[in-house]
Order: structure tokens, then C-alpha cells, then sequence
């Protein structure tokens, strides 16, 4: 749940022009035109790899069983409502070994630090124990966790729109048939992306995880059974988000281990957490359980416990005071890493010139491969701006590390190729220059009413929320002013996909959220705003007339 004290939800109600699968595409095109790379360069650079797997091309040789816990947290506000110590203890006494973390704003990387977590992913906003990969082609859909050497599983964390809310809407006397059209229509788009991809990587052997806060309940705690044992359960509900993901073969952690939703409702908002300033629960705000664990492929729950208050009946794991509107849920799994696919990632999408790039690899182990930077765009091929070898024959899991000094900026990618040149994998990053800040530009300075407003950013974190916000020129202060018109970066619904450093949007009202549309005659400040929170990087000027 994402609540305010005034109307500046953002919780997108449209599915966006792009999709995940073009929008690298599209955005690669913009920046061959806009961003200038410098004369190719041989790079230093130091090698580490491993004959550790026994296949490089294949996920369906799977490494021994093994235990893993799995956390999903709503820390509220990037966790400062009440106590960000306390949202660390939380963590810390769960004890997971990846956790997918909510309305973690900018405070991913202080999580990790002050949980005692040595990888975090902040677009995705995602702590762990063991290293987080981006894989090529992923899309910024999921991430894989090493949790061996070249044997992985992969995770999606995901937050769903948050307004109007479902069971606001049983609690005020609307039918079945209303709920399931906003549901239709609101949240269950902004998984289509997880369920179109993820079965597919369960299908190879890989266990898939997918951690969030779906604000909306499960249609398997809406059951005849579960009628009238709650005052929010007034009828069955087929909730349609929980449904697509059964549908796509996840299992609900939870459920499993606790199948019956009368004995064990395992509520999960609201918690009753001290009151802050703004939003608190009241006894008149529903509660159900909308944080999920879902699991897939070769993994089975074997435990599932809330994380909660003290003195909460489904709360085993407590913190005093507990500081988030939301409880947390861990599953404990026994799972089968599966082999690791041929992949190249960087370890950030973001470079600065002069700092190392580490890039690591799963490769077939054919011998004569190698690692390459090459331009990102969509241009005429370049020479490679630097290249190193991948390692010898039988060689599929290793990290090279690139020096950036002599790099000129904007995007690029690392390839990775065959002893025969075919490129195996590939993904894209961004170098920026010394001392860069995100950059905010405008198609124009002068907008006709009704004509779309181009903006393009760069430079940026690729925060998973990072988004443009339109505001009044005389109420243009984001920690205080309501916005007009605004859209996320990452061109996808609801914070299930981060942006990139790089890019551009039409902003026309058909794939914005917010009003009015269109903008009438006046003077505007558009800003480029940080993980869903109102701390602005960037800004510009626009004027519309008639």
C-alpha cells in the first residue's frame, strides 16, 4: 500500500506505450544521437574465472539441494516513518537470505549496510547474501542470485498500483462484478511482464521467486469457506492478480504452509505501528493480506512466518516499535539452483569515468571467447572500445574488470562472443562523465495546448521508481506541491521494471497518469524525481500556449 496525506499517489491505471522488450531498443536509438562517445581506446583490465558447472549452455544441470529465505518488506516512506534502525532489526531477526523491499525510495544501500547485507540492487530494491546479477535480456523484469558459483535462482520484485483499493470497495458496497473490472484494469496489467517471462526460466530448471506488495488480496483467501470469518470477506473474489500468477504455475509461500485462511489469515496490512505525521490507520481501513512470497520451478516452501508487532496473533518474528504500516513476510525454501544460463551483466548500469567496471560471465567454456565493449547505440558498427579474453577451454564462470578512464561517455555494451566472433550475450550500460548530475532536457521550451512534451533525461540511477513529474511554476516544490501530470521512467506499470541511465518520453496524456490533460496555457517545472519519493535530481522550464 502506498498512502498520502493529499492526492499524490502515483499508481499508474494505463498500461504504458512501451513495453520492457523495446524500450532498450528505443532508448539505445535516442542516445546514438543525443550522447557522444569518445575515440576508441585499449583498457586495462584484470581477469578472475572458474570451471566450476558443468555446462555453460545449459540450465537444466541443477546443483545440490539447498535452503533459502525469502523476505518481502514494505518499509513505508523509505522506512523513516517511525525508525529506519528498526526496519534494519526487522531484517536482521528475519534473517533472509534475499529480501524484496518496498517504498525503499533511496535507502536501499543503507538497508543492506545497516542490515549487514554485502549485495543490494537498488533499481530492483533488492538486499542479499550472495551476488545479484542483471542478466542480458532480462530486461530489468528480474535479477538472478549466485547463490553458488554459476548456479542461480532468480527473483522479481514487484509493487502494484495502490489506488482505488479493492477492499475499500467491498468495505463500501460495491459488487463482485466492480471489483474484478478495477482489478482487470488496474493491477492485474502490471504483472504481465512476470508472468510472460518468469515461467520460462522455471521451465529451464531455475527457481523463480517473485517478492511484493500486490495490493490486492488473494483469491485464495476470498473463498465460501472464508465468507463472514472476517468482516472484509463479504462474498468470493477470483482476485485476478494472484490468479495470473497460479495460472503462470507460482505457488503462493504462505498458502502453502498454512492452507487454511480461516485459521491462519496471515494479515499483512495494516500494522499497527506507532502514529506518525500524516496517514495512520483507522479501525474503518481493511485489513487483508496483500504481501506475497511466490515461488516457482524446482523450490518448495517448508516454512513461511510474519514479521510483525508485538502482541500481533500471526506475528512469530517481532520488533518494538515496529516501523511500517506494513508487515513482512519470510519463507523458508528448499530449492535446486539451476545452472546459470550464458550471460554477460555489469555490476551497475551507471559508470562513472575512471571507475572500474566488473563484468561477470557464464559462458559456454568452448574456448577463445571473449569479453568486448562496444558502442550501445544502433548506429554503424564501431571498432570495440576494449576487449579482454573470457578464459580458456572449459572455463564458464568469471569476472573481468574494465578500467573506464579512457572511455568517452554516453551508453555502451559488453559482448559477449565465441571463439568465432558470434556474439553469445549481450547488455547494455552508461558511463557519465566526473562530477555529472542527472541532466533534464526539453524537446522545446514552447508547448501549443494538447502537443506532447518531450523530455529527455541522462545521467540518471535507474531507480526502479525514478519518475517526471510536471508541476505549476508558482506551486513547484515537490516536498510540498501536488503534481499535475507524471509518468515513470522505466516506461512500465507500477515500479515492476526500473528505467535507464538514458532516455526520452512523450508525455500526451494517453501515457500519463495525473490531470488535467491537456495542460491549459501557463508556466511549468518538470523534474526528474527519485525512487518514487519527492527528492528532485533535475529540472526544466516549459510555457504552453493556446
Amino acid at each position: 500500500m502506498r498512502t498520502t496525506a493529499h492526492t499524490r499517489d502515483r499508481t499508474p491505471a494505463v498500461a504504458p506505450r512501451l513495453g520492457a522488450s523495446t524500450l532498450g531498443l528505443l532508448i539505445a536509438a535516442v542516445l546514438v544521437a543525443a550522447l557522444g562517445l569518445g575515440a576508441a581506446l585499449v583498457l586495462g583490465g584484470c581477469s578472475s574465472q572458474s570451471s566450476s558447472g558443468s555446462s555453460g549452455g545449459s540450465a537444466s544441470s541443477q546443483g545440490a539441494p539447498m535452503n533459502l529465505k525469502v523476505m518481502v518488506f514494505n518499509i513505508e516512506y523509505g522506512g523513516t516513518q517511525v525508525s529506519f534502525k528498526k526496519v534494519a532489526e526487522a531484517v536482521r531477526k528475519a534473517a533472509p537470505d534475499v529480501a524484496g523491499i518496498e517504498e525503499a525510495e533511496t535507502n536501499t544501500a543503507r538497508l543492506a549496510k545497516l542490515a549487514g547485507y554485502p549485495y543490494y540492487n537498488a533499481g530492483m530494491q533488492i538486499v542479499s547474501r550472495y551476488p545479484i546479477l542483471e542478466p542480458s535480456g532480462a530486461n530489468g523484469v528480474y535479477a538472478f542470485v549466485e547463490v553458488r558459483p554459476g548456479q542461480v535462482v532468480a527473483i522479481s520484485n514487484v509493487h502494484l498500483p495502490s489506488d482505488p483499493y479493492g477492499p475499500n470497495w467491498i468495505r463500501d458496497g460495491k459488487t463482485a462484478d466492480q471489483v474484478l473490472a478495477l482489478e482487470k484494469r488496474l493491477r492485474l496489467p502490471a504483472v504481465q511482464q512476470q508472468v510472460q517471462a518468469l515461467p520460462k526460466l522455471a521451465a529451464r530448471g531455475i527457481p523463480v521467486f517473485v517478492t511484493g506488495d500486490f495490493n490486492e488480496p488473494s483469491h485464495l483467501d476470498y473463498t465460501q469457506a472464508a465468507v463472514g470469518a472476517r468482516p472484509e470477506v463479504k462474498y468470493v473474489v477470483d482476485w485476478p492478480a494472484s490468479q495470473a500468477m497460479a495460472d503462470a504455475g507460482f505457488k503462493d509461500s504462505y498458502r502453502v504452509v498454512h492452507p487454511d485462511p480461516v485459521k491462519d489469515p496471515g494479515l499483512t496490512w495494516w500494522a499497527a505501528r506507532p502514529k506518525v505525521s500524516g496517514w495512520n490507520p483507522t479501525a474503518k481501513d481493511p485489513q487483508d493480506r496483500i504481501d506475497f512470497v511466490y515461488t516457482a520451478g524446482p523450490s518448495k516452501a517448508v516454512k513461511s512466518a510474519i514479521v510483525g508487532e508485538e502482541g500481533n496473533p500471526a506475528a512469530s518474528i517481532t520488533v518494538t516499535p515496529w516501523p511500517s504500516d506494513h508487515r513482512a513476510v519470510v519463507s523458508t525454501f528448499a530449492v535446486v539452483p539451476g545452472q546459470m544460463p550464458v550471460l554477460v551483466a555489469t555490476d551497475r548500469l551507471l559508470i562513472t569515468q575512471g571507475e572500474p567496471l566488473v563484468v561477470t560471465f557464464h559462458s559456454p567454456g568452448q574456448g577463445g571467447e571473449t569479453i568486448a565493449i562496444v558502442s550501445g547505440g544502433l548506429g554503424p558498427k564501431m571498432p570495440d572500445f576494449a576487449s579482454q579474453p573470457a578464459g580458456t577451454t572449459g572455463v564458464v564462470n568469471g569476472q573481468v574488470t574494465f578500467q573506464t578512464g579512457g572511455l568517452g561517455t554516453g551508453a555502451l555494451a559488453v559482448e559477449l562472443r565465441a571463439g568465432d566472433g558470434k556474439v553469445l550475450a549481450t547488455t547494455p550500460f552508461w558511463v557519465a562523465p566526473k562530477g555529472a548530475k542527472v541532466q533534464l532536457t526539453l524537446g522545446q521550451r514552447t508547448y501549443k495546448v494538447g502537443e506532447p512534451i518531450v523530455v529527455n533525461w541522462q545521467n540518471a540511477p535507474a531507480n526502479r521508481w525514478d519518475w517526471i513529474g510536471v508541476y505549476k511554476a508558482a506551486a513547484a516544490d515537490p516536498s510540498t506541491d501536488s503534481y499535475l501530470i507524471w509518468q515513470y521512467t522505466g516506461g512500465a506499470l507500477a515500479g515492476t521494471v526500473h528505467g535507464m541511465p538514458a532516455g526520452t518520453m512523450s508525455m500526451d496524456g494517453a501515457t500519463t497518469e495525473g490531470s488535467p490533460w491537456p495542460l491549459p496555457p501557463g508556466k511549468y517545472v518538470v523534474y526528474y524525481l527519485l525512487a518514487d519519493a519527492y527528492t528532485a535530481a533535475a529540472k526544466a522550464t516549459f510555457t504552453v500556449v493556446k
